[in-house]
């Protein structure tokens, strides 16, 4: 796949998870739906969040710090991407389950970290 075709593919799914998920905003009522519509709101907020941050940290390393190649920073971007995603999800689920802490949004961070730096470390090898 070219760069050109990926980019093209992550910007169309990307606009069409963000529609998604404005959808799914207006038709769930939090107050009456079940389990269902609640994982339905966080798979649609990390995937558009994923397209989002994945283009947008594309775009900064590869046009502003022209430092990697094009794979490596699809690849980055890609990777930081998901992680900052489930970080934001996470946040919001522990916040709507009243479970929410400096403790375990620290926790949370140190294991992405740690899971960045173990895949680093792997790819290095």
């Amino acid at each position: 796949m070219t760069l050109k075709n990926y980019l093209i593919f992550m910007g169309s799914t990307t606009i069409f998870l963000c529609g998604l998920f404005g959808f799914v905003i207006n038709l769930i009522n939090p107050d009456t739906t079940n389990w269902l519509g609640f994982i339905i709101f966080y798979v649609t907020l990390f995937l558009a969040l994923s397209g989002i941050i994945a283009l947008i940290g594309f775009f900064i390393r590869f046009k502003l710090l022209r430092k990697d190649l094009a794979v490596r920073a699809v690849r980055n971007a890609f990777r930081q991407s998901f992680f900052f995603s489930f970080l934001v999800a996470a946040i919001l689920f522990l916040l709507s389950q009243r479970l929410f802490s400096w403790f375990n949004l620290i926790l949370l961070v140190i294991i992405l970290a740690i899971i960045e730096f173990l895949l680093i470390s792997s790819k290095q090898k």
